[in-house]
């Protein structure tokens, strides 16, 4: 599709711009520095701080012109403005210095100094002298939970904060309090922020306001760590991060930009669920009998175990690397290799990956998902779940009304604040079809409630009234025909609609209904999510089930980062070890699982390790790692193969497993380099190379090899951009904050220069296929018995970041939810599945369903959905 251009004039310089954006925008675009702070490329412009001024003229022979503020003005053909015109220049400075008039000249302790925002934009204002001699407005700073501090003094009040936590994110406990002369940002008392995506704001305030405090237990200046390209192990989504180390502590994550995947954003899981890796449960060294052993010697132990017995079997899992788990598949073989998850997740996964293949609609990138105008959930609590994608569709509910009112009204996208004025409270049809509330009810356009079957049975209708020749439930009630009703005639009307769907029910019939939907509306997008990192990943690599590992009843068995407790009951497990003659476990945390185990290898974590993962979306995406190789902490596939590099093994991977064959070509390989260099991990102002280790050699070492990417361990290496998917961190020539992502994109929101990292291993279906016509029959509550359901919760429910000491805090506790008729049978207390656990009413939850919290350290190992009777203590 053709694009209209515009020609806009910088400081007499044509550039092409696109007149559906404003100047700000397009002059970054262009790689001009042009110093702003209200705006940010995700959340648009309002004109508040009007740092953005430049001078424009009428035509060329306009000698005098007029300041205007770039990002309030549109990038009209032929408009001609200048950046260095001193008027411009000297309105800039004095913007700034009034912004800097109370600031506290604490930049040396302030935890963004070298990478703030406002320290860049002073800089590049030439404001460098204060004139100010008169009190400052100083403020209370509040305790605003595990995640954040919370520095009021520090504020230029760009309303950033408020904007992206309220309007963007959906929040409400933050909020802008004025008094005369005075804002101040913060919540009405001190207490934990809320909202899933609080965390952000350690990224959208361009000041020290707020800061990340996971990283205050062990800080280091953005500049002394070493940072590499990696990859969220936390859900499905793949989820781009950076992370930073030093002294052999993991520091922080920050967000990568992925302009198909999470954008500028992260999940608050996300970001702050990395300090496991730092957790005193790490194994740090192979162990046999629970004695240390030489890293050697214990790899070949563990290669005489799998020679000398026939009956070995391994056992995979879904947030091990493609390489790993095909290491171990490669090591017993493809038909003693299990996937170690449940028959019934492995069904439905691989009944989406199915429906992916040959099924009638795209998956679509986070991305694609903001600009769905309608949108249908059934059976998923995406905020629990699957956390970015909640933003993402929180974003989706505007695209119908800004299409219908502010495009009819001429208001311009970019302006944020003038659309949302004129939308006011206007959403587009969002629709919610669960067992229990949700966190994005609030923007929903209705919500319908039923057991995992009955989720089905309304799919399967919505199906039918999109399409005659779907498959028809029959005895549906008046009110959800209705809703039937409304939902197909919103899906109808739109012009992007989704549909998004999963396995959190266990239920193949929520899938099917859902992929009819799809079928019956032509043109829509459909997308799956799914439990843990690498699920699709692993289902790609067609092994049995955990089930059927237990049933075999081998004589050795090897388990690959995979706690068994948490998926089967205590007893299966025990059952299982009991009969083994041999057991290994791979991890790297200690669990019930490695306590089991004759010989513990060490593994290396996500960022310590290279590898690939499958997203939600089918995308491989490579991660590598921040630290060096270690000689008792090992990657998973060194310990179980005899390959050299991660090119060998993937080269493997890709030549035998044909679903799998464009892996390689999710990053460049370790041949790769620019003007006959590596890139370095560790900036240009890397400070104590000579220093770091002297308590160990006062001579300075030569920096450890990196055989497995294109990344060295040191500052030295090729300075340009480098490929989107070994960009360890943003960076650019006066620009220090994560705003520097504007200098490595082709526009300023879009795709990363030379495109987004990863590669898609199914792009679209095949369109064929027909009608899934099996429906359910309608749920039938029990007399004594109730179904129970899993509630997940983001803090709590994932494995790895429940050993994040700041998550840890935010755990619930241990529950099950009733609806009040239910519940009003027992008292506060009750006794489920053997356990007595406190009752937690839940309006909307069906009567004879409840609701127990999974993956909680005293509730593992419990297969939801299942029927259990309920009593009193």
């Amino acid at each position: 599709m053709e694009i209209d251009v515009t020609t806009v004039y910088i400081d007499d310089r044509p550039y092409q711009m696109d007149p559906e954006q404003n100047l700000l925008h397009q002059c970054l675009s262009a790689g001009c520095n042009l110093p702003y702070f209200c705006w940010h490329p995700a959340l648009g412009s309002v004109g508040a701080c009007r740092q953005c001024a430049v001078k424009q003229f009428k035509d060329e022979h306009d000698t005098h012109g007029q300041i205007v503020i770039a990002c309030m003005t549109p990038a009209s053909d032929g408009t001609r403005i200048s950046i260095k015109d001193p008027e411009a220049v000297a309105f800039r400075a004095g913007i700034i210095e009034g912004m800097m008039l109370s600031h506290p000249h604490d930049c040396p302790v302030c935890d963004e100094g070298g990478h703030c925002h406002l320290q860049d934009m002073t800089v590049m204002t030439g404001h460098n002298y204060r004139r100010y001699r008169f009190e400052k407005r100083t403020f209370h700073n509040q305790y605003l939970g595990p995640f954040l501090n919370h520095e009021m003094n520090r504020c230029i009040q760009c309303y950033r904060c408020v904007r992206f936590y309220r309007e963007y994110a959906g929040g409400s406990d933050l909020n802008a309090f004025a008094l005369r002369n005075l804002v101040y940002f913060g919540r009405d008392k001190d207490g934990v922020l809320e909202n899933e995506f609080a965390g952000n704001l350690v990224e959208v305030c361009p000041t020290g306001v707020f800061t990340d405090a996971t990283l205050k237990q062990h800080y280091t200046r953005k500049w002394d760590l070493e940072f590499a390209p990696s990859i969220c192990t936390q859900c499905s989504l793949g989820c781009n991060i950076s992370v930073g180390k030093r002294y052999e502590t993991l520091r922080r994550v920050v967000n990568r930009y992925n302009g198909e995947v999470n954008g500028y954003f992260l999940c608050d899981r996300g970001r702050f669920g990395y300090e496991f890796v730092n957790n005193e449960r790490r194994i740090r060294q192979p162990k046999l009998h629970t004695e240390m052993i030489a890293p050697d010697a214990a790899k070949n132990h563990l290669r005489d175990l799998a020679s000398i017995h026939a009956d070995v079997i391994g056992i995979g899992s879904p947030r091990a690397s493609l390489e790993s788990n095909f290491a171990l598949r490669e090591l017993v073989g493809p038909d003693r290799f299990y996937a170690g998850v449940l028959s019934s997740e492995l069904e439905v996964l691989r009944l989406m990956l199915n429906i992916l293949r040959s099924g009638p609609a795209r998956t679509p990138s986070l991305g694609e998902v903001e600009s769905c105008d309608a949108v249908l959930i059934l059976g998923e609590d995406i905020t629990n779940v699957a956390p970015r994608m909640a933003l993402s569709l929180r974003q989706s509910v505007r695209q119908q009304p800004i299409e219908e009112i502010a495009k009819r009204l001429h208001v311009p996208f970019w302006q944020d604040h003038g659309v949302r004025e004129v939308l006011q409270d206007a959403k587009g049809p969002f629709f919610i079809v669960t067992s229990s509330p949700t966190r994005l009810d609030d923007v929903a356009t209705a919500c319908s409630r039923g057991a995992p079957d009955d989720v089905a049975r309304l799919g399967y209708a919505i199906a039918h009234a999109l399409n005659p020749d779907s498959a028809e439930p029959d005895h549906l009630a008046d009110n959800q025909r209705a809703f039937v009703e409304s939902v197909a005639n919103a899906l109808k009307a739109a012009k992007r609609p989704l549909v998004i769907s999963g396995p959190s029910y266990r239920n193949a019939d929520v899938i099917r209904a859902a992929a009819n939907i799809s079928r019956a509306l032509p043109g829509s997008a459909l997308s799956f999510v799914t439990p843990e990192c690498n699920s699709f990943g692993l289902a790609l690599l067609t092994a049995a089930s955990l089930e059927d590992a237990i049933n075999r009843q081998p004589g050795a068995a090897i388990v690959l980062e995979n706690d068994l407790y948490r998926r089967l009951p205590a007893p299966a497990v025990d059952a299982f070890f009991n009969q083994c003659a041999h057991v290994v476990v791979l991890d790297y945390l200690e669990n019930r699982t490695t306590t089991r185990a004759e010989l513990v290898l060490s593994t290396a974590t996500f960022a310590e390790a290279d590898g690939t993962l499958v997203n939600n979306e089918c995308r491989a995406q490579r991660f590598f790692p921040a630290f060096p190789q270690s000689e008792m902490v090992r990657q998973s596939w060194q310990w179980l193969g005899e390959w050299e590099t991660l090119d060998q093994v993937i080269a493997d991977l890709c030549r035998k497993v044909p679903d799998l064959a464009v892996v390689a070509q999710a990053a460049p390989s370790a041949a790769f380099r620019m003007a006959g260099a590596k890139i370095p991990r560790e900036s240009h102002r890397w400070s104590g190379r000579t220093a770091v280790l002297a308590n160990i050699d006062v001579n300075e070492p030569k920096p450890p090899e990196d055989v497995n990417s294109p990344l060295s361990f040191s500052m030295e290496g090729n300075p340009d951009q480098p490929p989107s998917a070994l960009i360890p961190f943003f960076w650019s020539p006066g620009w220090n904050s994560i705003q520097s992502t504007n200098k490595f994109q082709e526009e300023i929101a879009g795709p990363l220069r030379g495109g987004d990292p990863g590669v898609r291993l199914i792009d679209a279906g095949a369109g064929k296929g027909s009608f899934y016509t099996s429906v359910p029959p309608a749920f039938q509550a029990r007399e004594g018995e109730w179904l129970i359901v899993p509630l997940f919760h983001i803090f709590g429910s994932e494995e790895l970041s429940r050993s994040a000491p700041a998550v840890a805090k935010l755990f619930p506790d241990p529950y099950v939810a009733l609806n009040l008729e239910d519940a009003s049978k027992f008292g506060s207390e009750v006794s489920v599945m053997g356990r007595n656990l406190p009752v937690r009413i839940t309006a909307g939850l069906p009567q004879g369903v409840a609701g127990l919290p999974t993956g909680l350290p005293s509730l593992e190992g419990l297969a939801l959905p299942q029927w259990s009777e309920i009593s009193k203590p």
